[in-house]
């Protein structure tokens, strides 16, 4: 099946622009988490959301909640990992699956999480995001892999079965495997280092390990890692006022585009993005 639109990230924008589509009978799909945005699940108070009043984000959450479940919109509990551009065609690997769609739209938000000394220094010379896409390539090497998320385990028993050796960091040091390869490591990791490519990995206590590549596995990826070849502004999404990425049928909106970082700014991109992927997929239609 060839989705007519992609939608990574179900944030406020992702749900905005996945409500359009789903009325104007699109046939979508949408990736993320069945628990909504965290970042709005945790925010104490939001204000200044029109029509609501002051309300928490677990509250706006459940608005949300409700919504997608009247336009009968579901939610594909799964993390997108890698994007690929075929030039009229997008496919989409997520958690060792492909999907094709049409057009993609980015709603990823921004990362909140710090990387690591070296990481963007070493992108593409020893460092990976996606255990399926590049896993194969570590055949019988030593490997460490940062988890920052349980869901993520499933990757690393997948990695286990290819390396020779898996050093296993996490954000809490309490995940475990089964894998006998698999030794989980009693610190945290703060640096990648290396020349040509990856080659060491150095712990906060000033302890090396000798690795031939570092797995990252946390559910916010760079997005100029999981759309080679789009441009960014900074941190973010490079786009127009029509939220167009440089990408042809990849459209991007919310907070990945930049500030302010609020709520009403991303449903109302969100809402811009779908009418861009209407018009988008009309144009192509009559092409």
């Amino acid at each position: 099946m060839i989705y007519d639109a992609a939608i990574v990230g179900n944030g406020p924008a992702g749900l905005s622009a996945a409500t359009v589509l789903k009325a104007r009978g699109k046939n979508i799909i949408c990736f993320g988490p069945k628990e909504m945005s965290s970042k709005v699940e945790k925010a104490e108070k939001i204000s200044n959301y029109p029509g609501l009043g002051i309300i928490t984000g677990h509250e706006l959450n459940e608005h949300f909640r409700d919504h997608i479940k009247e336009l009968d919109i579901e939610i594909t509990n799964k993390i997108v990992s890698k994007i690929s551009d075929f030039g009229g065609k997008f496919t989409l690997l997520a958690d060792n699956e492909m999907y094709e769609a049409k057009t993609v739209l980015l709603t990823t938000g921004v990362a909140v999480a710090k990387g690591f000394e070296g990481e963007k220094e070493h992108l593409g010379r020893g460092i990976s995001y996606c255990a399926t896409c590049d896993g194969m390539f570590y055949k019988g090497k030593t490997l460490a892999v940062y988890c920052g998320d349980k869901n993520f385990i499933s990757e690393v028993s997948y990695l286990a079965n290819i390396a020779e050796k898996v050093y296993l960091f996490s954000s809490d040091g309490k995940l475990t495997v089964s894998e006998n390869n698999v030794e989980l490591v009693d610190g945290r990791l703060m640096k990648i280092l290396g020349e040509k490519r990856v080659d060491t990995v150095e712990l906060t206590n000033g302890d090396k390990i000798a690795v031939d590549g570092v797995f990252i596995l946390r559910n916010a990826i760079p997005p100029e890692e999981l759309l080679p070849g789009l441009e960014l502004d900074g941190p973010h999404v490079a786009v127009n006022r029509q939220l167009h990425t440089n990408v042809g049928g990849c459209f991007a909106a919310g907070d990945n585009t930049g500030r302010p970082y609020q709520i009403a700014k991303a449903v109302g991109e969100g809402n811009v993005a779908a009418h861009e992927i209407l018009e988008y997929l009309a144009k192509r239609a009559n092409s």
